[in-house]
C-alpha cells in the first residue's frame, strides 16, 4: 500500500494537486501503483495485470513473455523486497494505449543473492474491456 501512496504523491507533486484527472487517467495511475505493490509483495496476482501477449525486456538482456515471467515469479527465482518509484517522467495516452516513463529503485534476491538497482522503465499499457493491462515493459539499468 505504501507504493500506491508514493506513486500518487509523485504524480500529484509533478502535476499539482489541483490537476483534474479523467476517469481513464485515474484508472491508469491505479494500475501502475498496483503493479509496483504486487511486485513488492511477491503476489502472484500480478499476472492479472498483464495482457496475454505481454513482453518484458529486462536490464540484463532477458526477454520474457507472460508464461516465462509467471514461472520465474512463482518459483521464487526472483524475490522483491522493495519497489519504489523515485522519478516520474511522463505519461501519454493515445486511443486504447498509454505509456509511462519512470525511474524505480528495486531491491531483492535473485537466486538468493542480494541485488539493488536503479532502473529507467518504459511501460506500454493497453486498455482491454475498460481495464488497463501491461502490454510491454523495457527496463535499463542506471548507474
Amino acid at each position: 500500500m505504501k507504493s500506491v501512496f508514493s506513486l500518487l504523491f509523485v504524480i500529484f507533486f509533478v502535476f499539482g494537486f489541483s490537476q483534474d484527472y479523467s476517469k481513464k487517467e485515474k484508472a491508469f495511475i491505479h494500475q501502475i501503483s498496483k503493479l509496483d505493490s504486487l511486485m513488492e509483495q511477491n503476489d502472484s496476482k500480478i499476472v492479472d495485470l498483464f495482457s496475454d501477449d505481454v513482453s518484458f525486456g529486462h536490464s540484463n538482456g532477458w526477454v520474457q513473455n507472460k508464461d516465462d515471467f509467471k514461472k520465474d515469479f512463482e518459483s521464487g527465482k526472483v524475490k522483491y523486497q522493495s519497489v519504489k518509484q523515485t522519478e516520474f517522467n511522463e505519461f501519454k495516452f493515445r486511443n486504447k494505449f498509454a505509456s509511462i516513463r519512470r525511474i524505480i529503485a528495486v531491491k531483492g534476491l535473485y537466486k538468493n543473492e542480494i541485488f539493488e538497482m536503479k532502473l529507467s522503465v518504459l511501460e506500454f499499457w493497453i486498455r482491454q474491456k475498460s481495464i488497463w493491462k501491461l502490454w510491454s515493459r523495457q527496463s535499463v539499468g542506471l548507474k
